[in-house]
């Protein structure tokens, strides 16, 4: 284990008080000419649910789940905390990493499968703290996990338990005409079509829907961000739940694979402006919980950092191969139209 001593937990960041909301969005746009009034819009958001983003705070549960699950099985890693957009940042976090003594760490970004603003973007943030932190230790990603089989496990469980609640709540031939409804970020699909972003998702929601013996889903997308002329990922869950309305569907399981922890994108986009249209539709609607602290998914970790230390081989489900190690060059690029890059809230995990 010494090639490495210390994994450091890479993530968006969110404000945690209400008088950061403002500071943090400006810090998120900044550059790209976002129009205040979508602004203020996005902090109307925060302020109904609080004020705040519970990402943090869901963060540091992950971090203390794994720093539990580490001493239960013997791997000396101590664990650090950084955002890109928030506080704690990165560069904060590098600098407090070689105070430590820290100098050749490993590191588990929150985003399970790829695209610029899910893994490349997330490399060059990483770049750019090092580059702020003389002397920075070297710091190496751990691997895309989409298809690991714990994550996978870990997803299925949530969704399971969701389409059973849906399953007591509609008459008894109702749910023979339910539909799964997997989400993820809406990305521009410039940046879509220049990644895996997609296809690994809908790889994983078929695995999911098969394991669950459930052949009616559907893949849509949530949170679009970006100018309304600039085509991104359709159709938007809203769109798509006017469509199954239409269709005489009874009920909806929503289940947001594309993200891995109940933010505000989660909450705001689902808990509230999807419920209150299945509500006004008259459609039954059971959103599943995202992976968050699952112990399943919790063990998907420690075995991608067991990978880094002992050099195991990848293990993956479903068709498609596990994520190199090192993304190639060419993997995840920058969109061609700066303009078409998302600006999400809380990024797309």
């Amino acid at each position: 284990m010494s090639a490495y001593d210390a994994l450091l937990l890479v993530s968006f960041g969110g404000p945690e008080r209400p008088e950061d909301v403002a500071p943090f969005l400006e810090n998120v746009t900044r550059g790209r000419g976002i129009p205040r009034e979508r602004l203020a819009n996005v902090v109307e958001r925060y302020h109904h649910l609080g004020g705040r983003s519970p990402l943090n705070e869901q963060n540091r549960a992950l971090v203390a789940a794994l720093r539990a699950d580490f001493a239960a099985h013997g791997i000396d890693l101590p664990l650090f905390f950084g955002n890109r957009n928030w506080r704690p940042f990165l560069a904060d976090t590098v600098a407090e990493m070689r105070e430590a003594g820290v100098r050749r760490a490993l590191a588990f970004i929150t985003s399970a499968y790829s695209s610029y603003s899910g893994c490349r973007q997330y490399l060059e943030d990483l770049a750019r703290a090092r580059a702020a932190v003389v002397d920075a230790p070297t710091i190496a990603p751990l691997r895309r996990f989409f298809n690991h089989p714990d994550f996978v496990d870990a997803t299925t469980d949530c969704v399971r338990a969701a389409w059973e609640r849906l399953r007591a709540a509609l008459a008894a031939d109702a749910p023979d005409a339910a539909r799964l409804v997997f989400t993820a970020h809406s990305v521009p699909r410039a940046m879509a079509e220049g990644c895996a972003y997609e296809r690994e998702l809908r790889a994983n929601a078929a695995l999911v829907a098969e394991r669950l013996g459930h052949d009616r889903w559907d893949l849509v997308w949530q949170s679009r961000s970006g100018p309304p002329q600039v085509p991104w990922l359709e159709p938007d869950v809203l769109d798509h739940v006017r469509t199954l309305r239409a269709a005489r569907v009874p009920g909806v399981v929503i289940a947001p694979i594309g993200f891995l922890s109940d933010h505000v994108e989660v909450l705001y986009d689902l808990d509230v402006e999807a419920r209150h249209l299945c509500d006004d539709l008259g459609i039954a609607m059971v959103r599943a919980a995202t992976v968050g602290t699952h112990p399943s998914f919790v063990t998907c970790v420690r075995e991608l950092v067991l990978e880094r230390l002992h050099g195991a081989p990848p293990r993956s489900v479903g068709p498609l191969p596990p994520s190199p190690d090192v993304c190639p060059p060419d993997c995840c690029p920058v969109p061609a139209r700066p303009a078409a890059r998302p600006t999400p809230p809380e990024g797309a995990r």
